[in-house]
């Protein structure tokens, strides 16, 4: 097995990306445990007028496309921002192996704050979960964002 490799600056520049398209700054990444990546998104909504195309559902979407299969079984997620309860939801339906993710979400997310749906024993599957990774510059990026808008 390969030593491992955080993919977490791609995620981090594709939530500039969607900042700079006027979405909320979130990155993600899925990359196969010996680290080829295999799709990357930036968040989408205002875009697409679609409030699922959140940067974990769309880089989900996109691997399962390139894979030709529903399941990511051996594969992992990187994330700028702690999933909320549709992404955490839709990370468990596709079997990721591990979550990877930076600034936590006390507001909206699903991991560690709010539902936990990983704890709930309607999810069928858990991934391994490891957070804060470059947390401070996705929480940075999200409060720069936000200031502005204000």
């Amino acid at each position: 097995m390969s030593p491992f490799r955080s993919h977490m600056t791609l995620a981090l520049e594709e939530a500039r990306a969607a900042a700079l398209r006027g979405e909320v700054p979130v990155g993600a990444v899925v990359a196969h445990r010996n680290g080829t990546v295999i799709a990357v998104a930036g968040n989408r909504t205002r875009e697409l007028n679609d409030p699922t195309a959140h940067a974990e559902i769309l880089a989900i979407r996109a691997a399962c496309a390139a894979l030709g299969q529903e399941r990511l079984s051996g594969y992992d997620l990187y994330v700028t921002l702690e999933p909320c309860p549709m992404c955490a939801m839709a990370l468990s339906h596709a079997r990721i192996a591990r979550l990877y993710y930076g600034a936590s979400d006390p507001k909206s997310g699903g991991v560690a704050q709010g539902p936990r749906v990983f704890s709930h024993a309607q999810c069928h599957h858990v991934p391994e979960i490891y957070d804060g990774l470059r947390a401070q510059e996705a929480e940075q990026m999200l409060k720069l964002f936000f200031d502005k808008l204000r």
